[in-house]
C-alpha cells in the first residue's frame, strides 16, 4: 500500500540567514531544512534571538535568505525578482500580526476586503459571511479599527487573512496583544480554520499555551531547529522550553 505523498505549502532548504558582515555578522538562520504541510498548523518556538521571527519572514518572502533556498506552494522564491514574490506573496499568503496593521480610515469591512480589492478579486460572499459569522463581527463591520477593542482589531485582521482563502497564514505573536479569553478565541478560531477550512498556518509565539493550539511545533535554538513536538499541550511544551534556557 502506498502512502499518500504530504503535499508542502512551504519549504525550505539550507536556508542561512546572515546580518552584518564581518567580525559583527550574526547568523540568524544557520542551515535549516524546514517542511510546512499543508492543511496543518505549525508553530515555531524558541527562546529570545533563536531565529523564530526571521524564519517566518524568510520563508513568507518577506526577508531573502542568504543561502538556501524556500518555496511557497511549488513555486521557487529564491532569485525571483521583488515583484515576483511580491505577486507570489500576494496570490499565495495572509499575515496576522501583533501588530494587526489595519488601516485607521478604512471600516471593518473595508479592511477585510483590502486584499481581495487590491487583488482585483471578488469576495465570495458566502465565505465571506462564514469567517464574520465564527469571528462575530457582524454587528461591526462599519465600525473604523479605533472603534474596536484590541482583540476586535485582531479578529479583523485574522478575517482580512482568511478571506482571499490564501495557501498559507504566517502569523506572528497573533494573540500576543491580547487578554487571555480573546487570545484563547482567535486561537481556537485559527485551529478551526486549519481542522474545518484545511487552512495552513505557520505562527511564532513564545507562549506554551498559544502553542499548545497546533499540530505541530519546531524549536528553534541559535538558529537550527533542535526539536518538534506532535500533539503538544502547554505543560509539554513549557517543559521543553525549560531544557532550553528560555
Amino acid at each position: 500500500m502506498t502512502s499518500t505523498p504530504i503535499e508542502l505549502a512551504a519549504t525550505m532548504r539550507g536556508g542561512t540567514k546572515d546580518y552584518g558582515s564581518g567580525d559583527t555578522a550574526v547568523r540568524a538562520l544557520d542551515g535549516l531544512d524546514v517542511d510546512i504541510a499543508r492543511h496543518e498548523f505549525t508553530a515555531i518556538m524558541g527562546p529570545s534571538g533563536s531565529g523564530k521571527s526571521t524564519l517566518l519572514h524568510t520563508l513568507a518572502g518577506l526577508d531573502r535568505l542568504t543561502a538556501g533556498q524556500s518555496s511557497i506552494a511549488d513555486t521557487i522564491i529564491t532569485g525571483l525578482s521583488e515583484a515576483a514574490i511580491t505577486q507570489v506573496r500576494r496570490d499565495n499568503i495572509g499575515f496576522v500580526f501583533q501588530s494587526f496593521n489595519l488601516i485607521p480610515s478604512l471600516s471593518a469591512k473595508e479592511n477585510i476586503t483590502l486584499p481581495l480589492d487590491i487583488a482585483g478579486v471578488d469576495v465570495d460572499p458566502a465565505w465571506f459571511d462564514e469567517i464574520i459569522g465564527i469571528l462575530g463581527l457582524g454587528d461591526r463591520l462599519t465600525h473604523l479599527p479605533a472603534e474596536l477593542s484590541g482583540g476586535q482589531q485582531q479578529r479583523v485582521a485574522v478575517a482580512r487573512a482568511l478571506v482571499a482563502r490564501p495557501e498559507i497564514i504566517f502569523a506572528d505573536e497573533p494573540s500576543g496583544n491580547l487578554d487571555s479569553k480573546s487570545g484563547a478565541e482567535l486561537l481556537g478560531f485559527m485551529r478551526r480554520a486549519v481542522k474545518e477550512f484545511g487552512q495552513t498556518i505557520v505562527m511564532v509565539t513564545h507562549d506554551p499555551t498559544a502553542a499548545s493550539y497546533s499540530d505541530r511545533i519546531l524549536f528553534l535554538e541559535d538558529g537550527r531547529i533542535v526539536d518538534e513536538m506532535r500533539e503538544p499541550t502547554a505543560d509539554r511544551v513549557l517543559d521543553r522550553m525549560k531544557q532550553m534556557g528560555h
